[in-house]
């Protein structure tokens, strides 16, 4: 399973500890978007920047939607079905959001491809609450499947 990991909170007032595990995921400002796979360090990780970021399970028609809208290939271009032909060994960008939302390829593994989505704010209503956990009414925290529908938000 992969996750889609999403910055909430920016770092004014961070405990240092805290600030250094955002910054290994590379989630440097709000609205930075990263896919992971589900491995026990990147749990741990999540479990310490909880109080910041948002994660949860990506599918694959969300994960296809990212790359085409918002990945960067080389500096700006987007990435497109004959990159990941000549990169990869999949056809197109389906076979690859296929692949990667199944944990099956790591898409950091592309040359030149950047790991970090930069995406818009929400649209229609914003965040719930930058305080509070999802399990409560917030946007903090683990929110399982419920994380395509914020992405889509965002794209």
């Amino acid at each position: 399973m992969t996750l889609a990991v999403v910055r909430v909170r920016g770092t004014i007032k961070v405990e240092p500890r805290i600030k250094e595990t955002l910054r290994l995921l590379r989630l440097n400002r709000v609205n930075h978007c990263i896919v992971i796979p589900e491995t026990v360090e990147f749990k741990g990780m999540l479990l310490k920047a909880k109080d910041y970021i948002t994660w949860g399970e990506v599918e694959a028609d969300t994960l296809e939607r990212l790359f085409h809208e918002r990945s960067e290939y080389n500096g700006s271009s987007r990435l497109s079905d004959q990159i990941v032909k000549k990169n990869t060994e999949f056809k197109d960008l389906k076979g690859l959001a296929a692949a990667v939302s199944e944990g099956a390829f790591d898409h950091r593994s592309i040359d030149g491809l950047n790991p970090v989505f930069r995406l818009n704010p929400p649209r229609k209503g914003g965040y719930e609450g930058i305080k509070r956990a999802y399990s409560v009414g917030g946007a903090l925290g683990y929110r399982g499947k419920e994380i395509n529908k914020l992405l889509e938000r965002m794209i």
